[in-house]
């Protein structure tokens, strides 16, 4: 079996510098307005996560300002809509890129494990939308408002655990990939 992936290196560059981008959006056009009007940071952005009270502070804040409120809903209806997508496709395809588990560890890995690895991208692409469709409903007048607040902070958690596992596996594929042709 190949060791890597024959996918272009400017393919992953490419999406790279699209995320860059839409990340750049996100934070100059919603996420410091956000914070200018709010004084407060939107919860999307506390990497250590936060729990259901936050939530609920949140909730009482957007009731408060408009202005917060349709900058919010922006966000979501504009750079989060894409931003979840191009990352997973970044992230699965630089693990694509890496090759097989097995030549990342240096020795054949199980097979679960292998799938599992490939699917860590698509986790963390599905608890980042379902953050954003859970911010979306609690910080509405809806009747699963109640509910979209317990799911949100576990939705946070998971998105970000994902991501950091997914770093830690890439820098190490990289690690171990450039040691061996070195």
């Amino acid at each position: 079996m190949k060791s890597s992936s024959s996918i272009p290196l400017w393919i992953i560059a490419l999406l790279a510098a699209l995320c860059l981008v839409v990340l750049g959006w996100t934070t100059f056009g919603f996420t410091m307005p956000f914070e200018h009007e709010t004084g407060q940071a939107v919860l999307d952005t506390y990497f250590a996560g936060y729990d259901e009270s936050a939530v609920f502070h949140m909730q009482t804040l957007l009731d408060r300002n408009e202005t917060a409120s349709r900058i919010l809903r922006a966000m979501y209806f504009g750079p989060e809509l894409v931003f979840p997508a191009l990352l997973t496709a970044l992230l699965f395809l630089i693990f694509l890129r890496l090759g097989p588990i097995g030549t990342w560890r240096g020795r054949p890995a199980p097979r679960l494990l292998g799938r599992i690895t490939y699917i860590l991208p698509f986790i963390y692409g599905l608890a980042d939308y379902g953050e954003n469709i859970s911010s979306l409903v609690a910080f509405s007048d809806s009747g699963a408002a109640g509910l979209a607040a317990q799911i949100l902070p576990w939705m946070t958690k998971l998105k970000f655990a994902s991501l950091a596992v997914c770093a830690i596996l890439i820098a190490r594929g990289a690690i171990l990939r450039w040691s061996r042709e070195n």
